[in-house]
C-alpha cells in the first residue's frame, strides 16, 4: 500500500511541477504579448501536444524567463538564429510580431536580417526579410525611409580599432 501511495504522490508532484512550468511560460508569453507563439503552440495540440507543451513550458517557462537577458535582446538573438538556420519562416512569422511587441522596431528587424546575410548568406537573409515584409503588411507596419536607404560608398568607415594619434 505504501508503494502505491508513494507512486501516486510522485505522479501528483510531477503533474504539479509540469503545470507550474507551463503556467510560468504562459505568464511570460502574456507579459510580452506572445499571442503568436501561443497560437503556434496551440496549433500543435492535434498532432503533437507534447511539442506544444514544451514550446511554452521549456522555451518560455524555463529559458525565456531567465533574468540575464531582456525580452528585446532575446528576440534579437532569436531572429538572428532562426535566419541562420534557414527554412524557418513559420517560426519567424511567430517571432517577428513578438519582436515588435517587446520593442524592436521594424527598421531594427530588417537591419538584423541584412546583418545576418554577412554570416549566414543572402538566401537565408532574403527569406527572413520576405517573411518580415509579409508580417509587416498584415499588421500595417512599415520600414522607415532611412532604413531603406543604402549607405553611400563615399562615406568613410571608422575603424573600431583606430586610436587617436598622440
Amino acid at each position: 500500500m505504501t508503494d502505491m501511495t508513494n507512486m501516486t504522490d510522485t505522479a501528483a508532484t510531477e503533474t504539479t511541477i509540469r503545470q507550474k512550468r507551463y503556467d510560468r511560460g504562459l505568464e511570460v508569453l502574456k507579459r510580452i504579448n506572445g499571442e503568436s507563439v501561443i497560437e503556434l503552440a496551440d496549433s500543435l495540440r492535434e498532432i503533437s501536444p507534447e511539442l506544444g507543451y514544451q514550446t511554452v513550458a521549456w522555451a518560455y517557462g524555463d529559458s525565456y524567463s531567465r533574468p540575464a537577458l531582456s525580452p528585446r535582446d532575446r528576440q534579437l538573438i532569436t531572429l538572428g538564429m532562426l535566419t541562420s538556420q534557414g527554412g524557418e519562416e513559420t517560426e519567424l512569422r511567430a517571432h517577428i510580431p513578438l519582436a515588435l511587441a517587446v520593442g524592436l522596431t521594424p527598421d531594427e528587424i530588417v537591419e538584423t536580417f541584412l546583418h545576418a546575410a554577412v554570416y549566414c548568406g543572402f538566401p537565408r537573409a532574403i527569406n527572413a526579410t520576405q517573411t518580415a515584409r509579409k508580417v509587416f503588411a498584415e499588421r500595417g507596419v512599415s520600414v522607415s525611409a532611412a532604413a531603406a536607404t543604402p549607405v553611400p560608398v563615399d562615406v568613410p568607415v571608422r575603424s573600431a580599432r583606430s586610436t587617436p594619434s598622440q
